[in-house]
């Protein structure tokens, strides 16, 4: 497992240094573009993660499952029915973003200058979202073969590309004109483009166990469902995570941008902490499918509870440390007082609740390799509660904003317990 996630968790913590690194830059515009920058960060998260964990980790699962029942030629097929998926939805996004985008930025909270920075932002990144889902779709068809390196040195290398080309169009470096919060959107669509075309290039011209061959283009309904029925489900819990961060924007939007950009800064912590999960996840998510499509089920079941007890220790480690002294995460990104003190905040409240989010994700993941995911997306939906209760809190009680958190992490703690005992309880066996 090890030998598995390594490459995957220092591609994605490369990744997620690049999102942190791009909140920086933006943070140098000022409060106005980091306040844009937090009301907009959930879409692009929404498509990382649906792409990237929900398909890209079904289409893995998918690709595992049949490697290890000895379909091979099924999961040759697999691949053209992942990429016409990919494309559609990409496109099914672009179009949804044009009818309701602005309308769910104001539903947010977000107005004036900053909804003018946020919609810059947007429509250049949903414009060519397409780039992202093809780019996190096939890097999953790679995971499924238990292929990892290749993978995670596209992630990283575009990473470090991301990183400069973003800083180069957001402040004007090396005599680039600063094109402010939209420079951030055209590192994301060039890099991943580029992620997409070399990974297209290696399934059609490389010597891996899987290939996109011509000869298997033919599509059938089958595997669109083997892919749908565990993507389509999984799809559900990015929905939540994402409409939960939503509506704490909007929720503390009413105590002004200073708390939406400290808590935006906060929460991006756990986005941080996602990319750690993810290289246990995603080996998790292969070792299980492989397992599962054997009918080995009681060793699945090990692998699950000894990588979810990593990704436990992990996250728990980083939550706890940042709880005690969160001024050395939310610093970094600004030396505004009031941000300081509300990202500061979050982190107090919330960070000891970070090990069960780590916890929920990762058994998240090995469920899917399992081919089912209905007790995760239960359990997000618990989750999903905390957002609730902070609206409830907030605009129905008229408490703090500290209420707003504490629910934010019970909920992340009941979306760790109940995952975990699921899986204790038997919700494979009966696959």
């Amino acid at each position: 497992m090890l030998r598995m996630a390594t490459p995957n968790a220092l591609a994605f913590v490369v990744q997620a240094t690049v999102n942190m690194t791009e909140v920086w830059y933006v943070g140098q515009l000022g409060t106005t573009s980091l306040a844009a920058m937090a009301f907009i960060f959930p879409g692009l998260m929404l498509m990382q993660m649906l792409s990237g964990g929900a398909m890209g980790g079904a289409t893995a699962s998918a690709v595992a499952r049949a490697l290890g029942s000895g379909r091979t030629e099924d999961a040759h097929r697999l691949v053209w029915h992942a990429l016409m998926l990919a494309i559609s939805i990409g496109i099914g996004f672009t179009v949804l973003y044009l009818f309701i985008g602005e309308a769910l930025l104001m539903a947010m909270g977000a107005r004036e200058a900053a909804l003018d920075e946020a919609l810059s932002y947007g429509n250049i990144l949903f414009g060519g979202v397409v780039a992202v889902w093809c780019a996190n779709v096939m890097t999953g068809v790679f995971r499924g073969m238990g292929e990892m390196r290749f993978p995670a040195m596209l992630m990283a290398g575009g990473g470090i590309v991301q990183a400069i080309l973003s800083g180069t169009l957001v402040l004007g470096w090396f005599g680039v004109p600063s094109l402010g919060i939209r420079g951030a959107a055209i590192s994301v669509l060039v890099v991943s483009s580029s992620i997409a075309v070399l990974a297209l290039c290696k399934l059609y011209l490389g010597k891996q166990v899987v290939r996109l061959k011509l000869e298997n283009r033919r599509l059938e309904a089958v595997l669109f469902i083997d892919i749908l029925r565990v993507g389509s489900l999984a799809a559900v819990s990015p929905f939540l995570s994402i409409s939960s961060i939503m509506i704490v924007n909007g929720v503390i939007s009413r105590f002004g941008d200073a708390v939406v950009a400290g808590y935006g800064i906060g929460s991006r912590l756990e986005f941080l902490l996602v990319p750690m999960v993810m290289g246990f996840g995603i080996a998790m998510n292969t070792m299980v499918g492989m397992n599962v499509g054997n009918r080995n089920i009681e060793r699945a079941e090990h692998i699950a509870f000894v990588g979810g007890s990593a990704a436990t220790l992990v996250t728990g480690i980083v939550g706890l440390t940042l709880a005690i002294f969160p001024h050395a995460w939310i610093g970094i990104f600004t030396d505004d007082p009031q941000t300081l003190a509300a990202g500061a905040n979050y982190l107090r409240i919330s960070g000891w609740a970070f090990a069960f989010q780590g916890m929920g994700l990762s058994l998240f993941f090995a469920s899917q390799g399992a081919g089912t995911v209905v007790w995760p997306v239960i359990a997000n939906f618990l989750r999903f509660g905390g957002a609730g209760g902070a609206a409830l809190a907030v605009l129905v009680l008229g408490l703090s904003v500290e209420w707003a958190f504490i629910s934010l992490a019970i909920g992340m703690t009941l979306y760790g317990i109940v995952t975990a005992g699921s899986i204790w309880l038997g919700a494979w066996r009966k696959i």
